[in-house]
């Protein structure tokens, strides 16, 4: 197997973890700290799959460009009120949201 077949592989693993949920189901995890917030001009299963081969240098680089960052408190009391869904994946400790 070439490494471009195990990226979409390991991509479509990704993908089919994905899901849309409440945000309101995901509020213990806002609590903990661990919920990401990943910028809508992101693919959210490509940053998934970044974090689950732990590529610090594109996670960085996507932080200092405002595009991923934790949920802030003003975010989740928004998503809360307007009883927002969120596309969601996890990928342990992190689990992360876009609109």
């Amino acid at each position: 197997m070439n490494e471009s077949n195990g990226y979409d592989i390991a991509k479509e693993k990704v993908n089919l973890e994905t899901s849309q949920i409440p945000w309101k189901k995901l509020q213990r995890f806002f609590a903990s700290g661990s919920a990401v917030y990943v910028a809508p001009d992101l693919d959210l299963v490509d940053v998934a799959y970044q974090f689950s081969i732990d590529n610090k240098d594109q996670v960085a680089s996507w932080m200092q460009n405002n595009q991923l960052a934790l949920v802030s408190d003003q975010q989740a009391s928004n998503w809360f009120e307007t009883d927002k869904e969120v596309w969601a994946v996890v990928v342990k400790p992190w689990i992360l949201v876009q609109e």
